[in-house]
């Protein structure tokens, strides 16, 4: 798909409706998330919640993935596989999470501190989250383009000291979890296509305390820092409004 996918009323209901389910299963494995729980079970909780209520999680097999969360803890950026990893007090963890409800997705992250952590990585998860609240506040609605709101997110970023991670994005999503536009973590004001009511983004600021490049591990999936940084991740699925943005999940 090379053009905005627009939302009908009806869509926009269920998209709603989507979303609240998504919101929902985020807050609720957020609650779990304490020293000694396992990545594994959280992802069970996660499962368990979207199907509870009417859903289909909309990560498990696409693509082969054979999970409902990514879980991506510590200098893991993102695409962690939930499994047998403990998690322990001090560690980070991003809860990346998408539903599926009459064929449409949503797509959402929160990155949580498991006990008690340090502040300064408590102030770095306060940024990186402040950074998407303001973006979409400020900048997020009919006809903006994408190249602004990755200029706003690269420059909040930078403005902290953290790095944006390059080569990871936002998008598009609706009938498809990714789909047209791209919306990188870095770019330039005033590019890049502009974006139409009603259609449906996942904006995520993606960013590490050290280093912007990232390996990948044998799984095929995982992807970390590359100089062993922490890496932290917020998203919201938002519609597109005339003067605003609604969020979605």
């Amino acid at each position: 798909m090379s053009q905005c996918q627009i939302f009908s009323s009806a869509e926009i209901t269920s998209l709603r409706k989507n979303g609240k389910i998504l919101r929902g299963c985020l807050q609720e494995v957020s609650s779990r998330v304490k020293p000694g729980i396992t990545t594994k079970e959280l992802d069970r909780i996660a499962e368990t919640y979207i199907r509870d209520h009417g859903g289909k999680p909309g990560f498990l097999g696409y693509n082969g993935y054979e999970a409902t969360l990514c879980t991506s803890v510590n200098d893991e950026i993102v695409h962690g596989i939930p499994g047998a990893y403990v998690l322990q007090e001090g560690d980070i963890v991003s809860l990346d999470c998408g539903v599926i409800l009459d064929g449409l997705n949503t797509d959402a992250c929160v990155t949580v501190g498991v006990g008690q952590i340090d502040p300064g990585t408590q102030k770095f998860l306060d940024d990186v989250s402040k950074t998407l609240e303001d973006v979409l506040k400020l900048l997020v609605k009919e006809g903006m383009q994408t190249g602004s709101i990755s200029a706003f997110i690269e420059l909040s970023l930078r403005r902290e000291g953290y790095s944006p991670v390059r080569g990871l994005t936002g998008h598009g999503l609706g009938k498809e979890l990714h789909q047209f536009p791209d919306i990188p973590n870095v770019g330039q004001a005033h590019t890049g296509p502009s974006l139409p009511l009603h259609t449906l983004i996942a904006i995520e600021p993606i960013a590490s305390l050290g280093s912007d490049s990232f390996l990948q591990d044998d799984d095929g999936w995982t992807l970390r820092t590359a100089d062993g940084s922490l890496a932290c991740h917020f998203e919201h699925t938002v519609l597109i409004e005339q003067d605003h943005c609604e969020i979605i999940a």
